[in-house]
């Protein structure tokens, strides 16, 4: 069942959120041993809350726009009474949080019940949804492929339907990758739009956290009950919350929508760009853009990305370096010894690369473009063969990805299938704080039969 439909049943009396809960925990039991979505179930503290929403609701209170709705957060976001492991080994040796991350405590007072949290890539430095300390989450689709990631449990628990709604961070695809591989819905915000207090960083010129559905209305349910100022992130933006869900159903009437082409259309699988030309043709999007200099986006993505995880986990590099999964450790050191000036190199470009692609926003509102190369790859591959040439897995299938996070864009990642192989992904990306665009291109897109996300047929 879809969050908003266990939101009314539970708000109507029809349903109680602790049958709900309960349902899911044992789904989860039931479900996650072939999965390895979750690194801890919640099940005390969830059917806790969920008795006292029944007893509140039967007291005659307001119901919440997510009363009774089960989610997960992945590993990264603090819950009380949990260590923050954020994939990692070292970190499991750190004091458990004394509160919730700002995320949850939006969720729950709006009635969401967290059930657990989520596995993913160590310290987020991962695109293929792959933990060595954790084990590896499994694709439901095809259980011996990749989740992608690093939001891996959090795509795998949708489209295994353990849960309806999840919380993921993106740094440079991290929800998008996993959505476009397990076939799902993910909005990565605006740089700035929901706050990422109480969240173990990564980049933090870079990180977002968002949320990953099944369906366009409750990932809005999720968006909009997220949204607003936070004095305890120094990036969160002032701006009052603008809701979405009162406008989702609006349409794509009058929006100007384009296709993304050069660097966006080529140095990928076919599939890849034939996804994007569905989703084309049917919002009859026939323009192309081009947005300048996106392969030298991706370079300085990489440098900033590099440079500032290394200084975060400097110490912890020059102390416990045995500790480390020996890819990301790799890639931390490397990151370590970039020259300053390189990086103060990328960040000017990357001023003038913002500029660039926001004034291709005052001639269309919406820009689409392939979310990863490829479909999923097996799990443990190393490299993709693209156009003749073998590539590493980890390093290429944010290729798509972080030219567009690197200045903060606002992206909804939109399951496409084009036959019975597994899922393909889409971004719908629009100027910044202009979600209510993407979100509702995406809608248009699931009500018309293009972007579904079913729940995985678990064999």
């Amino acid at each position: 069942m879809d969050a908003a439909s266990i939101a009314a049943a539970v708000a109507g009396r029809r349903s109680t959120a602790r049958d709900v809960v309960a349902q899911t925990l044992d789904r989860i039991a039931r479900t996650d041993g072939r999965i390895n979505a979750f690194t801890d179930v919640l099940g005390a503290r969830a059917l806790a809350r969920a008795e006292a929403l029944d007893a509140a609701l039967g007291e005659g209170a307001t119901a919440g726009p997510l009363a009774g709705v089960p989610f997960a957060v992945k590993n990264l976001i603090d819950v009380a009474g949990l260590t923050t492991r954020a994939g990692a080994k070292i970190n499991r040796g750190h004091p458990q949080a004394q509160r919730d991350g700002a995320l949850v405590r939006r969720l729950e007072a709006a009635g969401a019940i967290l059930v657990g949290a989520l596995n993913m890539g160590e310290y987020a430095y991962d695109f293929t949804g792959e933990n060595i300390h954790d084990g590896d989450a499994h694709n439901p689709h095809a259980l011996d492929h990749m989740t992608g990631g690093s939001s891996s449990g959090s795509g795998a628990a949708l489209a295994a339907g353990m849960v309806p709604l999840t919380l993921g961070s993106d740094t440079n695809g991290s929800i998008r990758v996993p959505a476009a591989f397990c076939g799902c819905f993910g909005l990565k915000p605006t740089y700035g739009r929901l706050s990422r207090a109480g969240s173990f960083p990564f980049v933090g010129s870079l990180d977002h956290l968002g949320p990953m559905a099944r369906g366009v209305a409750d990932l809005t349910l999720a968006y909009d009950a997220m949204q607003g100022p936070d004095p305890d992130d120094p990036v969160a933006t002032p701006r009052a919350a603008e809701p979405v869900l009162p406008v989702l159903e609006s349409g794509i009437d009058g929006l100007r929508i384009a296709v993304a082409g050069d660097y966006f259309a080529r140095g990928g699988d076919p599939d890849a760009f034939a996804a994007v030309a569905r989703v084309a043709q049917a919002l009859g999007a026939g323009r192309t853009v081009e947005l300048p200099e996106a392969h030298r986006a991706r370079a300085a993505a990489y440098l900033i990305t590099a440079a500032e995880g290394a200084t975060l986990h400097l110490d912890r590099l020059r102390t416990r370096p045995g500790d480390f999964d020996p890819a990301v450790r790799d890639r931390l050191i490397a990151g370590a010894m970039i020259p300053a000036p390189f990086v103060e190199r990328a960040q000017r470009f990357r001023r003038w690369y913002r500029d660039a692609v926001l004034d291709l926003f005052g001639g269309v509102d919406v820009i689409l473009a392939p979310a990863t190369p490829c479909r999923a790859p097996k799990g443990g591959q190393t490299h993709f063969v693209l156009d003749g040439v073998s590539l590493p897995v980890r390093a290429n299938i944010g290729v798509f990805t972080q030219p567009i996070s690197f200045i903060g864009l606002p992206v909804v990642a939109v399951p496409v299938r084009l036959d019975d192989g597994l899922p393909l992904g889409v971004q719908v990306i629009a100027a910044p704080w202009r979600e209510d665009l993407a979100l509702r291109v995406a809608r248009y897109l699931e009500r018309a039969g293009i972007c579904t996300a079913p729940i995985a047929e678990l064999t």
